[in-house]
């Protein structure tokens, strides 16, 4: 199965302190979200991912801000069962493409997703989704690109979510908003499931 087709929420999620990524990957799952975005921003990302792969059953945890080869490498060894980039270039895709790891390229403009469709590739993140046409831009890319489905992340927040997910090419949206940095610092992942189970629940 696409991890488009996993949950309509996929949380993007940047993990400070690495003892927090178990629980909240738990959290998330319980609330129905089993794709996990874990950004690589923070010096223990990978270590998050492999933690959350070898301990939260039913998770799927991805790599996302993947933007070199090596990322790519050091991304698949730690666990990741799947991948998010910014953007794409053609060394990033040929290490992504050789990672045999699923993998979703960034694309803002109507070139890059025409560049990434001649690659084959119809599944894509749209980034930043909002600053770049948001949903009247994604309906617009869905007349001469109807083969294309995307994840829009950048900008949306829990009351917009819907209109992206009522798009056809629009799979499952990115969100941030899942894992509130002052709740991971409390450890109030009561609060991080409630939020899961709400996103989990949106639909177009």
């Amino acid at each position: 199965m696409s991890v488009l087709d996993l949950a309509p929420v996929i949380p993007v999620v940047v993990v400070d302190d690495v003892e927090t990524a178990v629980p909240m990957a738990r959290a998330l799952v319980a609330g129905g979200l089993p794709a996990i975005e874990v950004t690589l921003r923070t010096p223990c990302a990978l270590e998050a991912i492999a933690r959350i792969a070898a301990e939260v059953p039913g998770a799927v945890p991805g790599a996302g801000t993947v933007r070199t080869p090596a990322d790519v490498a050091a991304s698949a060894e730690a666990g990741a069962r799947f991948l998010v980039s910014p953007g794409a270039t053609p060394a990033l895709l040929d290490a992504m493409a050789g990672s045999g790891v699923p993998y979703l390229p960034g694309a803002a403009t109507a070139s890059e997703v025409m560049a990434l469709a001649e690659r084959g590739l119809t599944e894509m993140k749209f980034f930043p989704a909002v600053p770049a046409g948001g949903v009247a831009y994604l309906k617009a890319l869905g007349g001469p690109l109807p083969e294309v489905r995307f994840c829009p992340t950048g900008g949306i927040r829990p009351e917009t979510a819907p209109d992206f997910l009522a798009l056809p090419n629009v799979g499952c949206v990115g969100g941030t908003w899942l894992t509130p940095p002052d709740a991971l610092a409390a450890g109030d992942y009561g609060r991080v499931e409630k939020l899961a189970a709400e996103a989990a629940a949106l639909r177009g």
